[in-house]
């Protein structure tokens, strides 16, 4: 379990938010654990704004297999966590399970992932205030309403937070979280050898 961080799924998510930093995980030796409400599989679906729209329009996408539900999940036992997005955060934020997921990673410091409508999650729980994010600027508000702090960048680091506004800035923000996690790890590695806490408890 030394190397396993949590993604979060469900019905709704969106195909390339959530498989590209799988991929990413995979490639750094970490070991991605998809959690969604059950253990299960999930329809995931594609956003773009297409020519002569204004708003997304939403295609079908790849399915996931969710290998825990949250109710299972220890979050102690994960280095980090990722928040997709998509239309699932919009349902997935009222599951008090994943609501007690977050508030770990944020309570104890670990590194946090998050992209587009991710946001609605953490926003949810309650963790944002005077945090610095990214996100969809139509998630703005769901932002600014609990006291956090909207940045139109690509990438935005704010502690154990790194975030990203839409899959187009996958390259520029999964990468500032991935070495997050490797810090994690060499910190975790660390207390194997040491018998000292990495995080504080």
């Amino acid at each position: 379990m030394a190397n396993d961080v949590l993604v979060i799924v469900g019905d709704g998510s969106e195909t390339v938010d959530t498989l590209y930093p799988i991929f990413r995980l995979q490639e750094d030796d970490f070991v991605p654990v998809v959690s969604g409400p059950e253990k299960k599989r999930y329809h995931m679906v594609l956003h773009e704004v297409a020519p002569g729209w204004e708003v997304t329009r939403e295609f079908e996408g790849y399915t996931i297999e969710a290998t825990i539900a949250f109710r299972e999940v220890r979050p102690e036992e994960y280095l980090g966590i990722f928040f997709s997005g998509g239309r699932a955060p919009e349902y997935l934020r009222y599951h008090p399970d994943l609501i007690r997921i977050t508030r770990h990673f944020f309570e104890v410091n670990k590194p946090v992932g998050c992209v587009c409508h991710g946001v609605e999650i953490p926003a949810h729980a309650g963790v944002l205030r005077g945090r610095r994010m990214a996100t969809v600027p139509k998630c703005r508000a769901d932002l600014e309403a609990v006291g956090g702090i909207f940045v139109n960048e690509p990438c935005v680091v704010d502690g154990n937070l790194v975030s990203g506004r839409t899959y187009h800035d996958h390259g520029r923000y999964v990468g500032r979280w991935i070495q997050l996690l490797k810090e994690a790890r060499t910190r975790r590695s660390e207390f194997d050898l040491n018998g000292q806490p990495a995080c504080p408890a």
